[in-house]
């Protein structure tokens, strides 16, 4: 009982450190006029490659990160716990593989916001589910499904001031990566 707690805590510690950390990039990009906007991912410009990590940590106001902010909290916990380890190479994986997505695919716009890293472990943990097949990552995948299936349809090209981009790209960069940290069925027992 006492490691279940234990690994609660590391994930609620985890996920809690990457959401304060993005807030208070905000309220200093906030402060500059959303002025670091600029180091957001702007498809096929050299000069944006850095963009590809860090699109996730830049927001267009308050509003934008604060949308973003429950289900980062509530999928990138499930992530979490899985280990930090775990959650850091898911997600770097989800942040290069979506960021070069969006580079090389994107429409010409700036594109930032935590969803595509949203998106992202959206697609892991329901993916992990599917690859592992054990009863906590089936439970996990159908929690997320269950609250978040609906985000699905933010892959659609909908609005122009929505990276929908950044929603499929993160979305396919969270399948490969459950692809690759999936335990396989004889290492569950």
């Amino acid at each position: 009982m006492n490691n279940i707690r234990k690994n609660w805590l590391s994930g609620l510690e985890t996920i809690c450190t990457l959401v304060v950390l993005i807030w208070v990039i905000e309220f200093i990009n906030s402060y500059f006029g959303h002025a670091l906007n600029a180091f957001g991912i702007y498809p096929r410009e050299i000069s944006t490659l850095p963009g590809i990590v860090l699109w996730p940590f830049l927001h267009g106001s308050f509003q934008h990160l604060g949308m973003n902010t429950t289900p980062l909290l509530f999928m990138g916990f499930f992530v979490a716990l899985r280990g930090s380890w775990i959650f850091t190479k898911t997600t770097l994986l989800i942040l290069i593989i979506g960021g070069i997505g969006v580079w090389c695919f994107g429409r010409s716009a700036y594109h930032i916001g935590a969803s595509g890293l949203v998106f992202g472990y959206f697609g892991f943990l329901v993916t992990i589910g599917i690859y592992e097949r054990s009863i906590s990552s089936l439970a996990i995948a159908s929690i997320t499904l269950f609250y978040y299936g609906g985000l699905i349809l933010g892959i659609l090209p909908t609005s122009s001031f929505v990276s929908w981009e950044g929603h499929l790209f993160g979305l396919v960069a969270g399948i490969l990566s459950a692809r690759l940290m999936a335990l396989r069925p004889s290492k569950l027992r």
